[in-house]
């Protein structure tokens, strides 16, 4: 009997050992199946082409405001002008103290707002994705619902001047986009996606109240979807021009793109009531060259900034693809 004991006592350590084995084995290399050198050649040829032709318009809108008017009128859009020309930007500085008036207008709206929208934003997604949240389904739905149906213009207005009285202020251009309920869906997401609850908790059990954790531990998880509804929020105050119209009356107050459209629509009106618009570049006034002057002038502080936001935007856009 003790024979036949230690015996098994002897495989029991033998498959122990073989079990220990098994266990400390590593992985050290990892084989995966993947596309060719000739498709993988293909496919960076295809978005390389693809990219190309999603920069190439802004390029060659650069080139045209850099064209003669008058050989433009003659020989149409040309890749490469035959003629060079700055007559469309020396055009827009004649009036270069209105536009750089309205350039600083339009970069304390963006600055600001951009400011406010993401703080507010960020603030109602944080709340609305905490489940322990009571109200968090109400103000949701809430959110959601503005995203399909709003007031109407005229009730949008009465609100503005009547019981706000922000008409003719600076707010009149920040205060009506100061929140966007597709930003905050995003961020609600977000935070749902990236910020743990057990991180939450543990700062709740180390005695931070609700605005310190939000501050001190949410905020730094969040830079991706903070960067992408600032993007978002910034884009939107800079291309604004419609608020202008229905609250500004003050010249010192007009942003970038509504004295742009003013220009372009003075220049449609002296080339109607002159009757020369075969003749544009004889009257003095380079209207497409002048046009494309400023569409450059518009598009390109935005687009300058967008590779600084291109790491968040990417990651904040792509958050919650992966479901776990």
């Amino acid at each position: 009997m003790q024979t036949e004991e230690s015996y098994a006592a002897v495989e029991v350590k033998s498959k122990n050992k073989d079990t220990d084995k098994k266990k400390k084995k590593h992985i050290h290399s990892v084989n995966y199946k993947g596309f060719g050198k000739k498709t993988n050649i293909f496919f960076n040829i295809l978005i390389g082409l693809f990219a190309f032709s999603c920069v190439f318009p802004f390029i060659f809108i650069i080139i045209l405001s850099f064209s003669d008017e008058t050989a433009m009128v003659v020989n149409g859009y040309q890749l490469i002008p035959e003629t060079w020309s700055l007559d469309g930007y020396r055009y827009l500085a004649q009036m270069g103290d209105q536009i750089i008036q309205a350039l600083f207008v339009t970069v304390f709206v963006t600055v600001v707002g951009t400011l406010i929208n993401t703080t507010l934003t960020s603030s109602y997604a944080y709340a609305i994705s905490r489940k322990d949240f009571k109200f968090r389904k109400f103000f949701t739905m809430f959110a959601l619902v503005t995203m399909l149906f709003s007031a109407g213009l005229v009730p949008g207005y009465i609100v503005m001047t009547s019981l706000l009285g922000l008409k003719d202020t600076i707010w009149a251009l920040i205060l009506p986009m100061a929140m966007s309920p597709f930003n905050i869906i995003v961020m609600r997401t977000f935070f749902i996606r990236s910020v743990p609850n057990s991180i939450i908790e543990s700062a709740r059990i180390d005695g931070a109240g609700e605005f310190r954790t939000f501050w001190k531990i949410v905020l730094p998880l969040a830079v991706p979807g903070i960067a992408t509804i600032s993007l978002f929020a910034a884009i939107g105050f800079w291309n604004d021009w419609f608020n202008a119209l229905l609250y500004i009356q003050s010249d010192n107050l007009m942003p970038l793109q509504y004295v742009l459209m003013q220009i372009q629509s003075n220049i449609e009106f002296m080339i109607e009531n002159a009757g020369m618009s075969s003749m544009i570049g004889a009257a003095g006034i380079p209207k497409e060259a002048t046009r494309m002057a400023m569409v450059v002038i518009s598009t390109l502080p935005i687009a300058l900034s967008y590779p600084f936001f291109q790491k968040y935007f990417i990651s904040g856009l792509t958050i919650g693809g992966v479901k776990e």
